[in-house]
């Protein structure tokens, strides 16, 4: 949610200092220019980007707004209960827990102990997974930085496109005051959205994707340690450690 509400504020911030200098709401809603930034943008980022990660990266941008905790407390404790249950039990009878586990990263380090997967391919398996899901996470951080960079060379764009109305039809003082709003609002069309949207969101996804591979690398710790059959205790110790 904070950053749900440091968008809102951002954009509060703005233009509730325009009104209180004296300026109208309406003096900055001009569709030509947002035609121009918004339309070029994304024009931009569809000639970059191919299909696959066009869609990952407009799907996993709303979780940033209501992401939930990982549950890093609740993931050890489940942790620590299976190494127990695999040490006085065998690895076999962890095959109950991943039919019932929702997370697909501890499902699969399940599913390799239970098919007795050795301790290279357990680890092969997971680095795998692991690897794969921060590179379609990065792909999308990727992609929104890429926004950033195209929608201020827009706003330029629509600033030039702006004052060549202005240029071409100076005896016409309507069509001057039209070119004029056009070239400063496409500006802060192109600036705003780079800096309070796109690389915001860029950087709040790349931080999520980091912090994900640091919970999956527990995990994988973790399982590396129950195939093991490390003391419970010992590996409660050492995953309460991780700082996430």
């Amino acid at each position: 949610m904070i950053a749900l509400a440091g968008l809102l504020l951002a954009w509060f911030a703005i233009f509730g200092a325009h009104l209180l200098e004296g300026g109208q709401v309406g003096s900055l809603s001009n569709f030509p220019a947002a035609l121009i930034v918004l339309g070029g943008t994304l024009a931009a980022g569809m000639i970059q980007a191919d299909a696959k990660t066009w869609k990952a990266a407009w799907t996993s941008f709303p979780s940033i707004f209501w992401q939930q905790r990982l549950g890093t407390e609740l993931v050890v404790d489940k942790l620590v209960l299976w190494c127990q249950l695999a040490r006085r039990s065998g690895p076999l009878s962890l095959d109950p827990e991943s039919s019932k586990e929702p997370d697909t990263f501890l499902r699969l380090g399940l599913q390799l102990i239970v098919d007795g997967a050795d301790r290279d391919k357990v680890q092969q398996g997971l680095q795998v997974a692991m690897e794969s899901r921060e590179h379609e996470a990065l792909r999308a951080a990727d992609f929104f930085e890429a926004l950033g960079g195209y929608a201020p060379t827009m706003g330029i764009l629509g600033a030039v496109l702006g004052l060549i109305q202005v240029m071409t039809q100076v005896e016409d003082m309507h069509a001057i005051g039209v070119g004029v709003a056009t070239a400063f609002v496409a500006t802060i069309y192109g600036v705003g959205l780079a800096s309070l949207f796109f690389l915001p969101v860029a950087g709040r996804l790349r931080s999520d994707a980091l912090q994900r591979s640091q919970f999956e690398e527990m995990i994988s710790d973790a399982m590396l340690a129950i195939l093991e059959g490390e003391n419970p205790r010992l590996l409660e110790r050492r995953l309460r450690e991780y700082r996430l």
